[in-house]
């Protein structure tokens, strides 16, 4: 495993860290179908064994129940891991709702250390916060005070759109952003990487698999259980992601995988702290983590790459 800096932190971070949101269940959908606990904490203390160090998850992640399996998994080592989470997703009250009162963020991140048996967060995340909220700049106000109370080390922002990261950095002071980057979403290196890297600020690139597309192994014929998030996909949507995965079979070979091509993709972006991908068994914790050893992709593989996504994949 190789190690990145984590912007200004001062912290070292494994380049393939630990997407922990499909461990959290489907128990209460918004999430990757079924799981089974002994093996998603197998999962993660075979990532910690290879040396993986960051451990990247939210609280609404199967409302609580990932963040209570990094808890079990990791006690033990805790000094020796930095522990992410995300805030803002309020399950506590019924229907859910979007939450980033300061209130609420002092009692969601004292329930989140409750789980994963901690007194501190080493990034603690604003989840797809609205960019109006971003705007007003009180939210990081309210971070600096955690951060100031010491129960958080920094804070970060995690988001969809990039023009979010470019408003979070403008009125705020983010430790590090977390978004969508991958082979078929590539928008974020536009501005939002030289921006980040102009402040220092760590990217974490999220959703490196597509949902788990760029694993190449579902067909037009495949189908997700309801609480699956893919269930709700539309069809020509769906049609459209597995039809750019067959495509870029291309970048497998005997001693790579698609989902390693895949990751290895965002890693050769030097602005890309970490990469996030997720994981459900050790076996896909082992193939996740493996990429950090695989070479480069050529540049003759980026062209064939750039061709297709011109192309629009056919």
């Amino acid at each position: 495993m190789k190690y990145r800096a984590l912007g200004n932190t001062g912290l070292k971070v494994s380049e393939v860290g630990f997407g922990a949101w499909a461990i959290g269940g489907n128990d209460h959908g918004n999430s990757y179908g079924p799981t089974d606990d002994k093996v998603s904490l197998e999962a993660v203390e075979r990532a910690f064994e290879l040396g993986c160090n960051f451990y990247d998850t939210a609280d609404v992640y199967g409302h609580g129940h990932s963040e209570e399996l990094l808890g079990r998994a990791l006690r033990d080592h805790r000094k020796e891991v930095i522990l992410a989470t995300k805030v803002g997703g309020d399950f506590y009250h019924d229907p859910p709702r979007m939450n980033f009162n300061p209130d609420y963020l002092e009692f969601a991140l004292a329930k989140s250390c409750e789980r994963l048996q901690t007194d501190y967060i080493d990034l603690y995340q604003l989840h797809n916060p609205p960019a109006q909220l971003l705007k007003t700049g009180k939210i990081f106000e309210s971070l600096e005070k955690l951060k100031d109370s010491r129960r958080i080390r920094d804070y970060g922002v995690s988001i969809r759109d990039p023009q979010e990261g470019l408003l979070s950095m403008k009125y705020g002071q983010p430790a590090a952003i977390q978004v969508v980057f991958n082979l078929l979403r590539q928008e974020a290196k536009n501005q939002l990487f030289q921006a980040a890297r102009e402040r220092n600020v760590a990217i974490i690139a999220r959703e490196p698999l597509s949902n788990g597309f760029l694993t190449g192994k579902f067909t037009i014929d495949s189908t997700f259980p309801s609480g699956d998030i893919r269930s709700n996909f539309p069809r020509k949507y769906l049609a459209g992601l597995i039809r750019a995965s067959q495509q870029l079979r291309l970048l497998e070979s005997k001693t790579r995988t698609l989902a390693q091509a895949s990751i290895r993709f965002a890693l050769d972006h030097k602005d890309v702290s970490t990469v996030i991908p997720g994981a459900k068994t050790p076996q896909q914790t082992e193939e996740n983590i493996k990429a950090s050893e695989l070479p480069s992709l050529t540049g003759e593989e980026l062209l064939r790459i750039r061709i297709l996504r011109e192309q629009e994949f056919a």
